[in-house]
């Protein structure tokens, strides 16, 4: 059975829930496919995060989606690129690669997501705070330990009750749509392994 380890952060600034997180408890509601999903909420700290993600990786997952909450994004973010890089300029890891990209076939997943009615793009830079470092880190950790985990990020829109709470117009998609969209990615993705 193909192994999936799901991963999201805990709310952070003046975001009191973060859609991540709420995708991830809203596929595990109803999601029956054949996959085994094991969710994990990591802190917004760097040291924290690459410390349990280090240790739930030594499980043994066939892939890693990491998933992080983007104000402002329209659409689901399949993210391609992982970069050694934090936000201050500084390196995550010294005397690592510069960036790890994604051998995973993300387009033809964005494609298949789109073809559901949901928006999806691959996007080529995650940043360089938390959601960079987990896609960065997950992808070295395999790497280092030999591990046959494939890795990736998916940023994830606002929910619409974030927005309504802010009284805002930022864009949103609801946490029933983002939470397939992440069960059409997990299909793509294990259909591409086989």
């Amino acid at each position: 059975m193909t192994k999936v380890l799901l991963t999201a952060f805990e709310p952070y600034d003046r975001w009191p829930d973060n859609s991540s997180w709420m995708s991830l408890m809203e596929l595990t509601h109803w999601y029956d496919g054949p996959v085994e999903l094991v969710t994990r909420r990591y802190p917004v700290n760097l040291l924290t995060m690459s410390e349990r993600l280090r240790a739930d990786l030594q499980a043994g997952y066939d892939f890693a989606i990491h998933c992080g909450q983007a104000p402002g994004s329209t659409h689901m973010r399949l993210e391609n690129v992982g970069l050694n890089l934090r936000t201050d300029g500084t390196e995550i890891l010294p005397d690592a690669p510069a960036a790890y990209r994604s051998q995973l076939p993300l387009s033809i997943s964005a494609q298949k997501i789109r073809d559901a009615g949901i928006p999806a793009a691959v996007s080529h830079h995650a940043g360089t705070y938390l959601c960079n470092a987990a896609l960065y880190l997950s992808h070295h950790y395999s790497a280092a330990f030999s591990m046959r985990t494939q890795s990736l990020f998916v940023h994830v829109p606002l929910a619409p009750s974030q927005v309504a709470r802010e009284n805002s117009d930022s864009p949103s998609m609801s946490v029933p749509m983002t939470s397939a969209a992440l069960a059409i990615l997990i299909q793509s993705l294990v259909a591409s392994a086989n």
